[in-house]
């Protein structure tokens, strides 16, 4: 937190964003202190920037292990507190997976394992949400669940099972397309996009922008990366976000800080083109 500077948010709001996505992972949620996350508070403020996600630091909430998921409670719980503080509107988690390497290493905890997608992995990750929504009411902070084929939350469909047993205005969606895109949906990617939306609903809000697109390999492989490099159809995407609330951020995701210029122009073109309003925009 303390590597955050005035001078960054200035690049970011040059750029053309009117916020950012952090996640901070350097600084334990149970041990940060308050001053420290209001010094990022304040300097956010005063360069005009929003925090729209602060990281959940991707807890494992599926474990069959009680020990194990508790303390995964009481991390979320404390991620949200620290969110509250740096005034953040969110925090964003996955659900964890059961991959033998994935304790401690965030690309791990999206790995598969045939556990995630048992009964027993979607009862434990209700548990769990139930149990951190009221920090997250306490903290005024959304707990913000990402999905992938490869955990608990493969498809919009389960996510909105799972949303519905939990039942908090505090537990929500931060849709991702391409983390659902298949071999043969990715060439249709607005179709799927507009039945995710269909099934998610006011469950929704947030999303991450990132593209998509098939391998040319033997096995089934879509990859994913910087916007306009794929086929995620962006046009779509924004179309149903704005629908839904035209507060609701659009976090570009997948690309490196050199490409944030072109991945900006791009989101900004086609917001122009649908006649939508870009947050904070000059």
């Amino acid at each position: 937190m303390n590597d955050l500077t005035p001078e960054l948010c200035r690049r970011v709001r040059a750029l053309g964003f009117s916020g950012i996505f952090t996640r901070f992972a350097a600084n334990d949620p149970r041990e940060t202190p308050r001053h420290v996350a209001q010094r990022v508070r304040d300097i956010l403020a005063g360069e005009g920037l929003r925090m729209y996600q602060a990281t959940g630091y991707w807890q494992n909430m599926i474990t069959p292990d009680e020990s194990v998921r508790c303390e995964s409670v009481r991390v979320i719980q404390a991620a949200l507190r620290l969110a509250g503080w740096m005034g953040a509107r969110a925090i964003d988690t996955g659900p964890g997976s059961m991959h033998p390497d994935s304790a401690g290493v965030h690309a791990a905890s999206w790995w598969p394992h045939p556990y995630n997608w048992t009964a027993q992995a979607r009862h434990q990750l209700v548990k769990t949400l139930k149990e951190c929504a009221p920090a997250a009411e306490d903290a005024g902070v959304y707990l913000c669940l990402e999905g992938a084929q490869t955990v608990t939350l493969e498809n919009a469909r389960v996510t909105r099972e799972v949303l519905d047993e939990v039942g908090s205005p505090w537990v929500r969606s931060d849709y991702d397309s391409a983390n659902w895109l298949t071999l043969k949906t990715v060439y249709d990617s607005a179709a799927a996009i507009a039945s995710d939306f269909d099934t998610l609903g006011e469950y929704i809000v947030s999303c991450h922008a990132k593209d998509a697109w098939p391998v040319n390999h033997l096995n089934v492989r879509v990859d994913q990366g910087c916007p306009g490099r794929g086929l995620v159809d962006f046009r779509a995407l924004f179309r149903h976000m704005e629908a839904l609330s035209p507060d609701y951020p659009v976090i570009a995701e997948g690309n490196t800080t050199e490409e944030l210029p072109q991945v900006s122009a791009l989101f900004h073109r086609i917001a122009d083109e649908l006649g939508i309003r870009v947050l904070d925009d000059a």
